[in-house]
Formats: C-alpha cells, structure tokens, sequence
C-alpha cells in the first residue's frame, strides 16, 4: 500500500472539512449578533456554533494536522528546510490560531458576552479565504 497517497488522501479530506467549519461558523455569528435579544434564536444558534466547533472543526483540524505531520514523515523531515513547507507550516499556524479564536468568540457569545457587530465577523470570515489562497500556491508553485 502506498502510505503517502492514503495520507495526502486523508490529509485533504481532512482539510476541506476544517475549511468549511472555519467559513461558516463566522457565518453563523454575523446571524447570531444580528438576533442576539431573540433568546429563543440566540440558543438555538448557540447550539449549532457549539456542535460546528467541538464535534466537526476540531477533529478535522486535529486530523489535518495529523496526516500533515504523518506525510512531512513519510517523505522525510528535510522537506522542512524548504521556504515552501515553512511558508505553508506559517500559514497553517495562522489558520490554527484563527480556529482558536473563533472558540474564544463562541465562548463570548455561550455567556451572552457578545461585544462585535456583525460587519466585524463578516469582515473576520474572509481570514481563511486568504490563507486558504495563500497555502494552495504555496504547495502547488512550491517558490523559493
């Protein structure tokens, strides 16, 4: 079996899914801030961040790094002294910090602490487009 193609596999199905939790949970809090005085709304709201971000995007971003790291492995660690693989590492950890902070959000919003309005998530939501961008030309033209 070829440990490589089943880990660049799992790695990119991994990714897309990290990718579309951190596009649409910022969706869903430009529509919680917009109904944030419905309480009804606002709970149910509540419940959808918490399933999107405990139950779909931190596994995948988990796994994501894990097949990352398990293909770095199976193609040797001297892949990391390429500018390429920095650039991507850098712009994953970007992407990492990013998911970290949406959690800090959905705990703001969890004790009705919410103090942005819904222009700042709209604005927020495209961070991972950029990186996202950032990363596939990265790997893809490997500069430097």
């Amino acid at each position: 079996m070829n440990y490589y193609l089943l880990f660049k596999s799992l790695h990119l199905i991994s990714v897309i899914s990290w990718m579309a939790g951190l596009l649409y949970l910022p969706r869903i809090f430009v529509y919680h801030s917009q109904n944030i005085n419905e309480i009804k709304t606002s709970e149910i709201f509540k419940v959808m961040e918490r399933k999107l971000y405990f139950y779909i995007m931190t596994p995948a971003m988990s796994l994501s790094w894990l097949f990352g790291l398990l293909l770095i492995h199976s193609v040797g660690f001297e892949q990391l002294g390429q500018t390429w693989m920095v650039l991507k590492i850098v712009f994953v950890l970007l992407l990492t910090l990013y998911h970290f902070y949406l959690g800090k959000i959905l705990n703001q919003f969890n004790i009705n602490q919410n103090k942005r309005s819904h222009k700042f998530y709209r604005y927020i939501n495209e961070i991972p487009t950029i990186l996202l961008i950032l990363i596939v030309f990265v790997v893809i033209f490997k500069p430097l």
